[in-house]
């Protein structure tokens, strides 16, 4: 095969070559790469093949160089799943051993996989383990709603009936609003919120070319929650979500998925996926399968260069840290922007 190294934010048409392939993804875009590339100036390096016009193979690769965390390979950073492109076996295998002899070449220390990659299976542990929930949207809305956890069901007209309005919103101001409330969630679990930068580079290049859209939640014209949805094709996908924990009782998270739903259901798209959840967040994943999601197992994999073999995770970051929920909000914001860059 004639496997070559793309940028995909210079190649042409990217996205019209990716529509040759059933399986690929909003992640696998140009505006995914432009976002990931402008925030934290990550090098895409793109490994694939074509075939009679065709996308073939395809396996999306950033480098992250940090002095922090080494100089490694990520498919993707920020991202909850990046299927690798291929038809068998035997085509993963020759695309992976490019991407592990130019890693040795670049001096890479790891090459991260996000994804289920079933050519692994049985031959190399997880690195790690996370579920993602995936909604058909095939039916109509009363069919759809009918399915939904009893207890989602009441959520939902709860907020109705408490006076919860949502919009669905693509403007600049509308990510603001999210922002605000995004660093709001990630100080409450224990994290430093994204840098603005990023969600201005996703309204950028996402938000306001009509790949997606901000739902917001208000009671008494003051924003409460809020949600970050993204489109490819038939595929939407739930990105990111943020609330007042003020608000909470009034259930205003439940309207704004139920409104996201609905205007996906009535334009067209397929499925929603609901993003990765880890394994111990036992409330966000009864949150998700109160919709009537159907949930699946998503495995990351890390290769390391110097070993030459997959390795399972030992330590590392964490998905919380107590000092953050104590941090004053402008030293949170700081630490945001200096940090993520690292652990893409």
């Amino acid at each position: 095969m004639n496997i070559q190294i793309i940028n995909p934010i210079e190649y042409p048409d990217w996205d019209d070559l990716l529509f040759t392939s059933d399986q690929s993804t909003f992640f696998h875009s140009s505006a995914w790469a432009k976002v990931l590339h402008e925030s934290y100036n990550y090098n895409p390096l793109y490994f694939i093949s074509i075939e009679n016009s065709k996308l073939k193979i395809l396996l999306p690769l950033m480098e992250v160089n940090s002095f922090l965390t080494g100089k490694r390979g990520v498919s993707l950073p920020f991202t909850d799943h990046c299927p690798t492109i291929s038809e068998n076996q035997a085509e993963f295998d020759e695309v992976f051993e490019h991407v592990i002899d130019y890693g040795k070449k670049a001096n890479w220390k790891t090459i991260d996989l996000k994804c289920c990659v079933s050519y692994l299976r049985g031959t190399a542990l997880p690195y790690e383990t996370f579920l993602t929930h995936d909604l058909d949207l095939s039916q109509n809305e009363q069919e759809i709603f009918s399915a939904f956890r009893d207890s989602t069901k009441r959520n939902i007209k709860k907020a109705v009936q408490s006076g919860v309005q949502v919009e669905i919103q693509n403007s600049l101001e509308s990510v603001k609003e999210f922002y605000r409330l995004n660093c709001i969630t990630r100080r409450a679990h224990g994290l430093p919120p994204q840098p603005f930068c990023f969600f201005k580079k996703i309204h950028e290049h996402i938000i306001s070319q009509n790949k997606g859209f901000v739902v917001l939640a208000a009671c008494k014209k003051k924003v409460v929650a809020g949600a970050v949805f993204f489109q490819f094709g038939h595929q939407a996908i739930f990105k990111y979500g943020a609330s007042d924990p003020k608000y909470l009782d009034l259930r205003p998270n439940n309207l704004v998925m139920w409104e996201a739903i609905r205007w996906h259901c009535r334009n067209g798209f397929g499925t929603l996926n609901f993003g990765r959840t880890e394994l111990k967040h036992k409330g966000l994943l009864q949150f998700k399968r109160g919709w009537g999601t159907e949930e699946e197992i998503l495995n990351y994999y890390r290769y390391d260069l110097k070993e030459n073999c997959f390795v399972v995770k030992n330590g590392g970051i964490k998905s919380s840290y107590g000092f953050f929920k104590v941090m004053p909000a402008p030293i949170l914001r700081l630490t945001g922007n200096i940090l993520y860059r690292h652990v893409g």
